[in-house]
């Protein structure tokens, strides 16, 4: 039996990814209505994907009892009055990430949510690639032995824009670490475990937007592992490696575009055989170590719909649920405020 799903906000990732990608192709899923304040965009998303409806008004699809999830891609400072809104409705609610500006209001959101019992949960996608998975796994398993060191990187090209929401910071709440680092930042957790504190610099280099074009962020893990994650919306995509590193002291492993929207990219494992005493000539021979890290592609959009399906029908709490997703907007806010003070900012 297919979830119906209702969409707010059509644009955006949500016409370029989730919709044709996630909900259009699952057979567990069945999209029956579309929203966005844009008309034009409405409709052209309706017609593009076969949907029946669509409207400008949320309420439109709130009130439909044959809608059961809803998919809000809105900006974020819309995020609250919409989740509360579709909880009161009886929906169960997946939402971009972050999932609001304050944390007062995420708290907010997750307190009517569980009243009204619908389930939640924040769109951390990268979770699901099969390359990040495997990863996890590898970690798990101690093939890297203990993890000392993490990065994850993610750049793109985005220049001044009209009327583009992320580059307003009281309609998004910052640029390239909101929109992307948090991402990054999600990620290592999964494979390291949770951040204890934090340290960041954020600069607007390039561009003439409000918000920061260029992030550069330095956490301890609290397994006294350390990290980087580096973001940039002033990096030309062709450019662009979007990298991910563990380390180990039994080996590391490096991807490359695995960290992004694609399910795609390239993971290389050097894991030794031998880890001989100190060699005080240091000869290193990691090419002749080298080894792929296969896997079979997973789509990321797709993967987390379907889970969230799953959560709803076994009535159990998402991987990125409102816990995971109030520590995830905790921590992008420690950040903001360890970049604002230049202190270490402590979780």
């Amino acid at each position: 039996m297919a979830v119906r799903w209702g969409v707010i906000g059509a644009g955006g990732i949500a016409d370029r990814r989730t919709i044709p990608e996630g909900l259009v192709p699952s057979d567990r899923c069945e999209l029956v209505a579309v929203m966005d304040v844009d008309e034009w965009r409405a409709r052209t998303v309706a017609d593009k994907y076969g949907v029946p409806v669509w409207t400008t008004q949320i309420d439109d699809v709130l009130s439909r009892p044959d809608v059961e999830a809803v998919y809000i891609a809105t900006p974020v400072y819309l995020h609250k009055d919409q989740v509360i809104a579709a909880a009161w409705a009886g929906k169960h609610v997946l939402v971009e990430k972050p999932m609001a500006m304050t944390l007062t209001d995420g708290e907010e959101m997750l307190s009517v949510c569980s009243a009204q019992g619908v389930k939640f949960a924040a769109g951390y996608m990268m979770r699901f690639h099969a390359h990040h998975q495997r990863l996890r796994q590898m970690i798990d398993e101690g093939v890297l032995g203990q993890v000392v060191f993490g990065r994850a990187q993610l750049t793109c090209w985005y220049p001044e824009i009209p009327g583009a929401w992320r580059q307003d910071p009281a309609l998004g709440g910052g640029g390239a670490f909101m929109d992307m680092g948090t991402h990054c930042l999600d990620l290592l957790e999964m494979l390291i475990g949770p951040v204890k504190r934090v340290a960041a610099f954020m600069s607007t280099l390039t561009f003439g937007y409000a918000v920061e074009d260029t992030a550069t962020v330095l956490v301890e893990f609290e397994n006294g592992a350390q990290g980087v994650v580096d973001v940039s919306f002033n990096v030309p995509d062709d450019a662009a490696q979007n990298v991910l590193e563990i380390r180990g002291t039994k080996g590391l492993v490096l991807a490359d575009h695995t960290v992004g929207q694609d399910a795609g990219g390239h993971m290389i494992a050097y894991l030794p055989q031998d880890i001989v005493g100190y060699d005080a000539s240091q000869v290193r021979e990691g090419g002749s170590i080298a080894k792929p890290v296969e896997v079979n592609p997973v789509n990321m959009y797709r993967a987390e719909v379907e889970h969230f399906v799953d959560c709803i029908e076994r009535d159990v709490q998402p991987v990125v649920g409102g816990a995971e997703a109030l520590h995830a907007l905790r921590l992008t806010l420690a950040v903001y405020e360890a970049a604002r003070t230049g202190c270490v900012a402590a979780l």
